[in-house]
C-alpha cells in the first residue's frame, strides 16, 4: 500500500497539492491513500528491512543488530534498491556512501539490473 501520513493542516494540503499536481500527466488514477497518522508501532524484527532480507549476505555484510536494521540509512537505502524500487544509475551516484566492499556493491548492482529488465 502507498500511503503518506500528515500530521498537520499544511502537510495535508501538500500532499494533496502534490498528488493532484502529479496526476495531471498520468493516465491512471494515483492509488497512494492520504490519511491522518496515527501513533506508530515498529513491526517484528523479521518483517524489517523484508526486501533486504532476502540477500542474507548483504545483510549479513552490514552487521547490524535487530535495533540498528530499523534506524539504518544505509540498511534503508539498500532495502529499497533490493525491492526494485531505484535505478542502476541512481545506486551508481550513492553506492561510495554505503561503504560496501567493491564485491558486494557489484552483486548489488547486478541484482538491481535484474529487476529492471
Amino acid at each position: 500500500m502507498s500511503a503518506i501520513f500528515y500530521h498537520d493542516a499544511e502537510q495535508k494540503q501538500l500532499a494533496v497539492t502534490t498528488r493532484d499536481k502529479h496526476q495531471k500527466h498520468l493516465a491512471r488514477p494515483i492509488a497512494t491513500v492520504i490519511t491522518k497518522a496515527l501513533p506508530f508501532y515498529n513491526a517484528e524484527n523479521y518483517h524489517q528491512k523484508y526486501q533486504l532480507r532476502h540477500y542474507p549476505k548483504v545483510l549479513d555484510a552490514l552487521n547490524l543488530t535487530d535495533e540498528e536494521l530499523i534506524t539504518s540509512p544505509v540498511a534503508c537505502r539498500l532495502n529499497g534498491y533490493l525491492g526494485g524500487f531505484g535505478t542502476t544509475d541512481a545506486f551508481l551516484e550513492e553506492k561510495d556512501s554505503f561503504g560496501l566492499p567493491d564485491h558486494l556493491a557489484s552483486y548489488i548492482l547486478k541484482e538491481i539490473g535484474k529487476r529492471h529488465r
